[in-house]
């Protein structure tokens, strides 16, 4: 049985203070074991909240990595630099690195294998745009997106759902639309490994998840998971949303 991951991308949000002072309220709160926890600050805040998170099962992620280990890469930052800080996770391929700053599958499949290759588990973003859901294109985009991934070593692979409609504008896939894209995800991922494989990665969905919506969409059969973005800025938004996973995982 896979079990429940709940991530938090900050993106450009929270700094060196309110990132000590998050994490020391979300420690307080004593996430529960039976669902897995990772947050990722700004670059500025990793050292700081690995420091914070020491001991502790939450895991701390970075959002974006070079495929590189070092070179003149101007404003980049290596899969070793990560883990040299305490990072054990890192985001790559989210929607927003590929629309406003040019990332390709090729770019994201590239910094998930250099992150592989340092330690570092990848959570892989993948996603259509509203005008390729509306011309019916949404599973050929992820046919598209997932192509490759074979390449990767599934164990330490998890892949993200984010309907880039459905980020940060409010709307949010139904959890029949969810549950379809996930399930088409996971035979692609039949494809590039193994039914066995593909069976034990996680897909984690990432369009808008937020507390008054979680326990329906977490409920489904292939949602392993979420991706949060503004709903994991509030601590108290994000432990509700441990804990519906936590019910989800229970069969509550």
């Amino acid at each position: 049985m896979r079990k429940f991951l709940i991530a938090g991308n900050w993106k450009m949000h929270k700094g060196v203070s309110e990132t000590s002072a998050f994490i020391e309220s979300l420690l307080a709160t004593d996430p529960t074991p039976a669902v897995d926890v990772v947050v990722s600050p700004p670059f500025t805040s990793l050292p700081t909240a690995a420091m914070l998170l020491t001991g502790s099962e939450i895991g701390l992620a970075a959002q974006n990595v070079h495929w590189e280990s070092s070179g003149a890469y101007t404003g980049e930052l290596s899969s070793e630099m990560l883990v040299e800080i305490g990072a054990s996770w890192v985001i790559v391929g989210h929607s927003e690195r590929r629309t406003l700053f040019g990332e390709t599958d090729r770019t994201a499949r590239d910094r998930a294998r250099a992150a592989q290759q340092a330690g570092l588990k990848v959570i892989y973003c993948i996603g259509e745009t509203l005008e390729e859901r509306e011309s019916e294109r949404t599973f050929e985009v992820l046919e598209s997106q997932t192509d490759g991934l074979g390449a990767l070593e599934s164990a330490e692979l998890v892949v993200a759902y984010e309907p880039v409609w459905a980020i940060g504008t409010g709307r949010t896939a139904s959890p029949e639309q969810a549950q379809e894209a996930h399930a088409f995800v996971r035979g692609c991922l039949e494809r590039a490994f193994s039914t066995e494989r593909a069976e034990s990665i996680r897909i984690l969905y990432g369009g808008s998840l937020k507390p008054t919506n979680a326990h329906e969409l977490l409920s489904k059969p292939d949602v392993d998971g979420g991706l949060i973005g503004g709903a994991s800025l509030d601590v108290d938004s994000f432990s509700a949303i441990i804990r519906a996973a936590a019910e989800c995982a229970a069969g509550e």
